[in-house]
């Protein structure tokens, strides 16, 4: 019979014996796929030698996914699933899972079926490899060439570009982590197609290894073009992470110098033509530009030294979770 347990992440975990293995899936109007997933899941867990638990993860499901992952938690003991309140996101929903997960390894696989869960002992064994982050590469993947595989290829080799972290498919959420990789990283907006990114940002050695994909069976992607914008802010936001999360004065403070001392030059270079030329300068134009960078140079510095006292906060401070738990229910 399926149990509510208390919705805290971690500390309620944290009181059980440790796993070796955690699935975390996140779920989203999949109540066709549900039955599937769950059955072949533990067709290929069975054999293997892990302990593991399955942890679903419904973001608000409204076609009644949540009914039939409760009645599947009487049927699978492994199975435990997380109710969100609300649809927050997938991001939200796998820092959910990861917070909630007790196995020494976490492995995340969408829970449409396109991901093939008899890929899991081959990231299993890679991991043993010395590897912290293990990605998915659909290199066969089945979806629409125009809609989604042009715009994918385009995003992953302009992510690749910019965080520095050379991977073929950002995308796939078939990836294996250490447990204590995941804990150290914070996930906001949609930054989950970044948790490479981030956990390279954590010293993490990564791999990536061609895995099996499949073609939509039921309902209809989640995915489209409309999400272009957010990737793109996110982009920029893992590049400045990257680049200056322990030191933002340096990005804001070196714009605000720059800014200061060209409104310096122009200041001087207007002065000598008031006083040394006799020129009147108040309808030039470089009168409003050097006001405009001086007063900008100043601004920037201060954004710096505030971005300075954030990021202190930020290390300091205790994390804050991205979502709330309705309920957690367990075989």
């Amino acid at each position: 019979m399926a149990t509510m347990l208390d919705p805290k992440p971690l500390e309620a975990a944290s009181l059980q014996e440790s796993l070796d293995l955690s699935l975390v899936i996140p779920i989203y109007n999949e109540y066709e796929s549900i039955p599937r997933l769950l059955k072949v899941v533990t067709e290929v867990m069975a054999p293997l030698a892990y302990t593991y638990e399955v942890i679903c993860v419904d973001d608000g499901s409204t076609d009644g996914s949540v009914d039939v992952l409760r009645e599947h938690t009487a049927i699978y003991p492994h199975l435990a699933v997380l109710l969100l309140r609300r649809n927050y996101g997938q991001t939200a929903a796998m820092a959910a899972g990861f917070d909630h997960a007790r196995g020494k390894v976490i492995i995340t696989l969408d829970g449409d079926l396109q991901n093939d869960p008899a890929d899991i002992p081959m990231l299993m064994d890679k991991l043993d490899e010395g590897y912290d982050l293990v990605s998915g590469w659909r290199k066969q993947r089945q979806d629409h060439q125009l809609t989604r595989l042009l715009p994918s290829k385009i995003a992953n080799w302009i992510i690749a570009r910019v965080t520095g972290v050379s991977i073929h498919d950002y995308g796939c959420s078939l990836k294996a982590y250490r447990a204590e990789l995941v804990r150290d990283m914070n996930l906001y907006g949609e930054l989950h197609r970044f948790l490479p990114a981030l956990a390279f940002i954590e010293g993490a050695r990564i791999t990536e290894v061609p895995v099996n994909h499949y073609a939509r069976q039921f309902g209809a992607s989640k995915y489209g073009l409309g999400r272009t914008f957010r990737v793109v802010m996110d982009l920029l936001t893992v590049y400045f992470m990257k680049r200056f999360l322990t030191k933002p004065m340096y990005v804001f403070g070196l714009m605000g110098l720059v800014s200061i001392i060209l409104g310096i030059l122009l200041g001087g270079y207007l002065t000598f033509l008031k006083l040394g030329m006799g020129q009147s300068i108040g309808d030039r134009p470089l009168l409003i530009l050097t006001i405009v960078l001086l007063l900008g140079g100043i601004q920037l510095l201060c954004f710096g030294l505030l971005a300075e006292l954030l990021m202190r906060t930020y290390h300091e401070s205790q994390g804050r979770p991205i979502y709330r738990v309705r309920e957690v229910l367990r075989h």
